[in-house]
């Protein structure tokens, strides 16, 4: 078990050009999170797309073979020694179609973490998930959340309970909700005593401009990392355990 994590809020904007043109991109982006020593790299909601359910019309824009279609990512995950969780619409061998996040690790074939709390219009697209996705990277406890999963406090416990240590969310907020979405963050990760990380969309989507704000913020609630702007940007920060067993009750 390690004794520190080193992560990255990844705050992409997607590129025009399908799914093809932001593989690469978040190859790039993996890249840089691996100059920093991330060991995990989170990517936004619906990351390899953007955000515009409009676009699910057309079957080319869903993952329905992730070890053929992300091969690319599978392969730099493999070649840095790095984990990245990346936002898609995907459809799992059995036809049910998910919004998640997919992780690719190295050794390992990619694990769909299907958004639990849908919202709005995705409630005519997708079938939710049941409850948190919970992995592993090197012995810490990573939950997988997206976007509307985090505004609702069950889900965070629930992952708190199965021994999260890290509680990173994929999401997509907009300008005026800065507030919000720090609320969000701090409570989660000060009422469930985990690090809270979240990697928001860059750029505008079919929901508006984004507000940016992507980060980390440690289990006192207080944020630790911050991105600058609402570009594509990199956010790394070290978690080390010595926090979280500050904030722990002791057994």
């Amino acid at each position: 078990m390690s004794a520190e994590l080193t992560v990255a809020a990844v705050q992409s904007v997607p590129l025009p050009g399908g799914l093809h043109a932001n593989i690469d991109e978040h190859v790039r982006l993996l890249e840089d999170a691996d100059g920093h020593g991330a060991r995990l790299a989170v990517f936004p909601e619906l990351s390899l797309t953007g955000y515009d359910l409009s676009l699910f019309a057309d079957e080319s824009a869903w993952i329905t073979s992730p070890s053929a279609q992300l091969a690319e990512i599978q392969a730099a995950c493999e070649d840095m020694g790095i984990a990245a969780a990346v936002g898609a619409a995907v459809r799992e061998p059995d036809g049910t179609p998910r919004l998640a996040s997919l992780l690719l690790r190295p050794g390992t074939a990619p694990l769909i973490a299907p958004k639990v709390h849908l919202h709005g219009a995705e409630r005519e697209l997708f079938e939710p998930g049941d409850h948190p996705t919970l992995v592993e990277v090197d012995g810490w406890k990573v939950a997988l959340a997206v976007c509307f999963d985090v505004s609702q406090p069950r889900h965070a416990a629930e992952a708190a309970a199965s021994g999260a240590d890290l509680y990173a969310a994929s999401s997509v907020y907009v300008a005026g909700e800065e507030r919000r979405l720090d609320l969000h963050f701090g409570a989660r990760a000060m009422d469930s005593r985990f690090f809270a990380l979240l990697a928001n969309a860059g750029g505008t989507s079919a929901l508006g401009e984004s507000c940016g704000e992507s980060g980390i913020w440690g289990p006192d609630g207080h944020r630790m990392a911050a991105a600058r702007g609402t570009g594509t940007q990199v956010v790394p920060a070290v978690l080390f355990r010595s926090a979280l067993m500050r904030y722990r009750p002791r057994a």
